[in-house]
């Protein structure tokens, strides 16, 4: 992973102290909770501040834990790119993960994916079908098994614990697989990797504090292969890391529990009771808004959220709307609901740049046909 010393921070990255009133913070950080919070270095902010520095120091003591070998770190014996984020919350990693996976299949590479299963119920090791129960195998990798379920494009999905685990156990059950992607995983440290991808949104790293201060898992920066970045100025990073700006937006279909594809324009003057267990449902919301569809009701719901006890409009004329994300739970007990895919655009001079990276780690033979692909020849991405 190319990484050496650190870039000076940006102004985004180094918030100075601010001092508004305990109320006047609260008051506007209500409605977003923690997550407002960790946007500005204010009164409350302040307050968890001295908790951040014992969060950093169990951060610390578990990396150097891993360094003196007294913690194990394992590889997979295939290349692994893991795609994660350094902040809590939701910074579009999957969709990131789906965009990789695509890109390295048209290149003619053999991937399978790993994750841990956020939320579900079950704690083993297993193989994620297009079938299996959200509950048991989580809703991120449940839809990235159904979004390659079938075909050339199938993708083995393996969830675990220990990644490592999960790789392992695909690797048994697909010996052909060249490369292994990890949805989420940059700070579990278990599973040694050849490329970190790291995603952000378009707050970046907020107030640049430790949890529960701020919003990073980790201290930033920190070395990492690929910085992608919905902002508009990419977090002060490693140097030797490259920057990209990706761009996310709504499909301009809904999709039918039975793959049907409904045009959103189609929606337009017909009530819909949008719902989104997300990390950031104000941003799905928007964007439907943006499509000019009609909320009769919004409804943001806990990240990750079951829907087992949750109850719908009863008034039938309004159509239920979701993420693609919560239709993998919801189609179970409301099969009529339209789930508006979430699409990301990365510029192609990263995936370039990815590619020359794959090839340094790729078994040599395997590298040559990669860099022959069905795409343009490499050159080298400037930094």
């Amino acid at each position: 992973m190319a990484a050496s010393g650190p870039q000076p921070p940006s102004s985004a990255s180094s918030p100075k102290p601010s001092s508004p009133s305990l109320s006047s913070e609260a008051s506007a950080s209500a409605q977003r909770g923690l997550p407002g919070v960790w946007q500005t270095r204010g009164a409350a902010a302040w307050a968890l501040w001295p908790v951040s520095l014992l969060y950093r120091a169990l951060v610390a003591g578990r990396r150097a834990m891993y360094r003196a070998g007294w913690l194990r770190s394992e590889h997979a014996g295939r290349p692994v790119v893991v795609v994660g984020n350094v902040i809590a919350g939701g910074a579009g990693k999957t969709p990131v993960v789906m965009a990789v996976v695509r890109h390295l299949q048209a290149r003619g590479l053999r991937v399978g994916v790993v994750s841990r299963g956020y939320g579900r119920s079950t704690t083993d090791c297993r193989a994620v079908t297009p079938d299996s129960p959200v509950s048991e195998v989580g809703d991120e990798p449940a839809l990235i098994a159904r979004s390659f379920a079938t075909g050339p494009a199938a993708v083995p999905v393996f969830v675990a614990p220990r990644r490592i685990a999960a790789a392992r156990a695909l690797l048994a059950a697909h010996p052909e697989t060249d490369l292994i992607v990890c949805d989420d995983g940059l700070q579990h440290l278990a599973l040694q990797r050849d490329v970190e991808i790291c995603v952000f949104n378009n707050e970046g790293v907020g107030n640049a504090w430790l949890l529960p201060a701020g919003p990073l898992r980790e201290p930033w920066p920190r070395p990492v292969d690929f910085v992608l970045h919905a902002g508009a100025t990419a977090p002060a990073h490693e140097a030797g890391g490259l920057a990209f700006g990706l761009q996310r937006s709504l499909a301009p279909w809904a999709v039918q529990a039975d793959g049907t594809r409904v045009l959103l324009a189609s929606l337009h003057g017909q009530p819909l009771h949008a719902v989104a267990a997300v990390a950031r449902p104000g941003d799905f919301f928007a964007m439907l808004r943006d499509q000019g569809l009609d909320l009769a009701h919004a409804e943001p719901l806990p990240d990750h959220y079951d829907f087992d006890s949750w109850k719908r409009l009863s008034d039938k004329r309004t159509r239920l709307i979701c993420t693609e994300k919560d239709a993998v739970k919801l189609w179970v007990r409301h099969p009529d609901a339209l789930a508006v895919p979430l699409q990301v655009q990365l510029p192609a001079a990263f995936f370039a740049a990815l590619d020359i990276r794959l090839c340094a780690v790729l078994p040599s033979k395997r590298a040559a046909q990669y860099q022959d692909g069905p795409n343009p020849p490499l050159s080298s991405p400037s930094a």
